[in-house]
């Protein structure tokens, strides 16, 4: 008897300590104190954010919908363990600082049901994610990353008309409690600026074998997730493309022991602080390689933009051995590693492996070799996946990478097929420039020959592609990951006079705006745009923009507004590179140069915006001036205008 009553007491003393612990609410700070997340196990598992005294986001839950069961419903927690990680990374493809400080208070709590949910608490934000002990296969059915919005807030989105997209997109502009649940959802990165001074970057990282998350509206001031289903059958849709014929009920089928993709966000009061961000880097796999020595970013010169419309030469221009050599010395002539064959290098779409009869593919890579010029092939998707022995064949070619195009869907089966692309490049010492693509999700940090990636309505737009739009992209497309945006028109316009075409393509913005884009946007493969006849002709212009490297030692914000203006400083060697951009409207900034070396003069050679660029787009005026670290300088930028320099 007195046996059976101690293991009763016993039990009750289980069931109410596990009472306690599903009742209980564990609070995570920040390192630095100011950003605290407090999570409250009841029937959900709910979270709210504050910043300081200040509550962001209220209530918010999350849950994993598996086939028989649904993680985060009516959760018992069984354990926890609160933690620190603080180290310094030496970045493999340093695109904004050649370390990166990785510094976050975690929870970890385990659950009944062997699954668990980690927490980190960054001084710039939070991010959670699930983590399953299952045996067999995980099929995910759903996934609940629901947010609640305390204030009505600011919503920056990009909205296609559904799961097949390009990801390119301008950006909307809507109140959150306005942005109703039968409003078209939104693909990530999503900004938010509070009823408060401050910013909420959202978006994802480490993702793998799994779909992408997108967002809409919960119709009650808040957000909700939702996925593209796993793709079954498949049928003919073009040269570049196949056509889901069936979907599965369940957007993943995954292993049972693994941990998810992590979702975070952003949080500062700081705008600058977007840009500055390692998040994705923070959060993801780190590099798989052994070896990523190889591994070399530069600039390119682009035939597709301008269609190779050459003139003022002696030959037939076009995808051609005259033309292509031709953009060969230009690149050699002024340092530039690659040149890109586009579409129309090859005889078919369809086959990777026969150039187009006016070429000898062999001879190019040959004649490159000998001025120290790369050469870079497009290629569908499609025709890699058809073809997936090309990579081999590429590298014993002599060619340094890939840049693929046309995947526009984001479902399990094509995030993994980027993985596999990734992987299968590295393995044969080839780099990767996705395009038609999502954004970067931590990919690039596991695999560093992943370049770059579009996903941005970029300036191949034409007159579509308008400074007011990109001037968010520093601070939500590009703050999650390499953007090739593809900049540099020398045939600059202001919006209203745009009238790219294929043979005058135009960019929109001044030619000191165009210029600065090379320092304000970051790519691991850097795309000068325009015809090589333009640039030999604004040689100033050329020198300047063929000097910018595309990999840094330090980055510094110098100002930075969301929708309105940014100036960035980025340090490579004994050089400063500054970039700054505007809207719609021209201001002046002063910028204080105190980051210099203390006790040293230093020469500005710099690009502004001329007397009547405001009219006239392609009107600069270049000065040199002597400065230091005392030296407080004002830009004045015109607008759609911009300002870059050199500091050295």
């Amino acid at each position: 008897m007195k046996v059976y009553k101690l293991f009763a007491l016993l039990l009750t003393f289980a069931t109410a300590w596990g009472s306690h612990l599903s009742a209980k609410v564990i609070d995570v700070k920040s390192p630095n104190g100011e950003l605290n997340i407090s999570v409250d196990v009841k029937d959900k598992i709910y979270y709210s954010v504050s910043y300081g005294n200040d509550l962001l986001l209220k209530d918010c839950y999350l849950n994993l919908q598996l086939e028989n069961e649904t993680l985060g419903n009516n959760p018992k927690l069984r354990s926890t363990k609160k933690g620190v990680i603080d180290e310094s990374v030496k970045r493999e493809i340093p695109l904004k600082n050649a370390v990166v400080k990785n510094h976050c208070n975690t929870l970890r709590m385990n659950f009944a049901g062997n699954y668990a949910v980690e927490f980190r608490v960054f001084d710039n934000g939070v991010a959670y994610r699930f983590i399953t002990d299952k045996k067999g296969d995980n099929i995910v059915m759903g996934e609940d990353f629901v947010l609640n919005f305390p204030a009505n807030y600011k919503a920056h989105l990009s909205q296609p008309n559904g799961f097949k997209t390009s990801y390119e997109y301008p950006y909307t502009h809507v109140n959150s409690e306005e942005y109703k649940a039968t409003d078209r959802m939104s693909y990530l990165p999503i900004l938010l600026e509070t009823d408060k001074p401050y910013k909420i970057l959202i978006s994802e990282a480490d993702l793998h074998d799994y779909p992408c998350m997108f967002l809409k509206s919960t119709g009650r001031n808040g957000m909700q997730s939702l996925f593209p289903k796993v793709p079954l059958e498949f049928g003919e849709d073009g040269d570049r493309s196949l056509k889901i014929l069936k979907e599965a009920d369940y957007i993943a089928k995954t292993a049972g022991k693994r941990s998810f993709p992590w979702r975070f966000m952003v949080i500062t009061k700081e705008d600058k602080q977007l840009l500055e961000n390692e998040m994705v880097y923070n959060l993801s796999t780190p590099c798989v390689l052994e070896d990523y020595s190889w591994i070399k970013p530069g600039q390119v010169s682009w035939e597709w933009w301008h269609d190779a419309r050459l003139y003022g030469v002696d030959f037939r221009s076009g995808y051609n051995m005259d033309s292509y050599k031709y953009y060969i010395d230009f690149a050699s002539k002024f340092g530039i590693p690659y040149i890109i064959m586009d579409e129309g290098w090859a005889k078919s779409t369809r086959d990777p492996y026969t150039p187009n009869p006016t070429i000898n593919l062999a001879e190019l890579i040959q004649y490159g070799k000998e001025r120290n010029v790369k050469i870079v092939l497009w290629l569908t998707w499609l025709a890699v996946e058809n073809n997936f022995d090309l990579f081999k064949t590429f590298a014993d070619w002599g060619v340094a990478g890939v840049k693929i195009d046309f995947m526009d869907r984001s479902d399990q089966w094509m995030v993994n097929y980027y993985e596999r692309v990734a992987k299968e490049a590295a393995k044969h010492k080839l780099f990767v420039d996705f395009h038609g693509s999502f954004k970067p999700a931590g990919l690039e940090r596991k695999y560093p020959n992943v370049l770059s990636y579009e996903g941005v309505l970029g300036m191949e737009q034409g007159g579509n592609c308008r400074p007011a739009n990109s001037i968010y992209l520093p601070f939500m497309r590009n703050a999650v990951g390499p953007m090739d945006f593809t900049p540099g028109s020398m045939l600059s316009a202001q919006p209203e006079d745009n009238r790219s075409t294929r043979a005058n393509a135009m960019g929109s913005g001044t030619r000191a705006y165009q210029m600065a884009l090379f320092v304000v946007f970051e790519s691991g493969l850097q795309m000068l745009a325009d015809n090589p006849v333009y640039y030999y002709r604004e040689r100033p212009c050329t020198e300047f923009i063929s000097s910018v490297p595309v990999t840094w030692d330090e980055t510094k914000v110098l100002y930075a507004k969301v929708g309105e203006a940014v100036v960035v400083a980025r340090r490579k060697g004994d050089k400063w590179f500054i970039g700054g951009i505007t809207n719609n409207e021209g201001r002046t900034i002063n910028l204080d140069l105190s980051f210099l070396p203390a006790g040293q003069s230093f020469t500005l050679t710099s690009f502004e915006d001329g007397i009547n660029a405001d009219r006239q787009a392609m009107d600069y005026k270049q000065r040199e001036s002597k400065v230091n670290n005392a030296t407080q300088l004002t830009i004045k930028m015109v607008r759609n205008g911009g300002w870059a320099g050199v500091i050295k």
